[in-house]
């Protein structure tokens, strides 16, 4: 199988490199990834400035790093640079959790949802941090499940968003499909005066906080299960698409 691995914290990150040593005892990998640390740039695109393209060899192997976002290198990689269309995208594996409202800034999300769009099964794959960043669970784990992906397949404009709680192998509890929470970070803005007697902020959150409810990402999380999210590209209100046909706001 062509997989294309990508993310959001850079060609030299090593949960790429854990993934891609992973998945490539079984399949063919090509790895395309920003030239830098892009998070939380959620699903931009670059339409200003060129795209650079340099083939590097970094963590023992061989990628393309871009200078671009995440989607920026899904988009290039299909269209330009492999070959051969991929059969499956997988970005990550991400240095902290994706869930709740994180997904809506996620670029790890985002390059998957590039690829859903594109009509290529995907998989964003993230790890709540741990001290030492070890990586293998989670790329063995992901080795697993897109086994059952191809097998199964995922419905049109559908990509997973996986979490891997921050536990050793023999303390987790279990993998649960789940929806995506809607809990919120508690965000600050730290203002500042430079030299020059000008005011600047630094952006700084807190602690997110998850519902209770167990079927949430967040919630599966911190019970130390491994979540699994199904997310959609079509972002309609279907409920409220229904809802906004009673209302009366024709021209007359």
């Amino acid at each position: 199988m062509n997989v294309l691995l990508t993310n959001d914290d850079g060609i030299h990150a090593k949960g790429l490199w854990a993934m891609e040593s992973v998945l490539s005892r079984q399949h063919d990998v090509s790895v395309i990834a920003p030239d830098k640390e892009r998070s939380a740039v959620a699903h931009s695109i670059t339409l200003a400035t060129p795209l650079r393209l340099n083939r590097v060899r970094t963590n023992g192997g061989w990628g393309y790093a871009v200078s671009g976002t995440p989607a920026d290198c899904v988009k290039l990689a299909v269209n330009e640079v492999l070959q051969t269309r991929p059969d499956l995208v997988i970005s990550g594996i991400n240095p902290g959790a994706n869930v709740g409202i994180n997904l809506n800034y996620s670029g790890t999300v985002s390059a998957a949802k590039e690829a859903a769009l594109m009509g290529i099964p995907a998989i964003a794959i993230s790890q709540d941090r741990l001290s030492n960043h070890e990586y293998g669970l989670a790329a063995e784990f992901v080795g697993l499940l897109i086994t059952r992906v191809m097998e199964k397949t995922l419905p049109s404009g559908t990509f997973l968003n996986v979490n891997i709680p921050a536990c050793p192998l023999d303390e987790i509890e279990g993998v649960r499909i789940t929806r995506q929470g809607i809990s919120r970070l508690t965000e600050a803005f730290h203002k500042r005066t430079d030299p020059r007697n000008q005011t600047y902020y630094w952006q700084g959150m807190e602690t997110q906080v998850f519902e209770h409810e167990p079927d949430t990402d967040g919630a599966a999380l911190c019970q130390k299960c491994i979540s699994i999210t199904p997310v959609q590209c079509d972002m309609t209100d279907y409920r409220a698409m229904e809802h906004l046909k009673t209302w009366d706001i024709g021209l007359r």
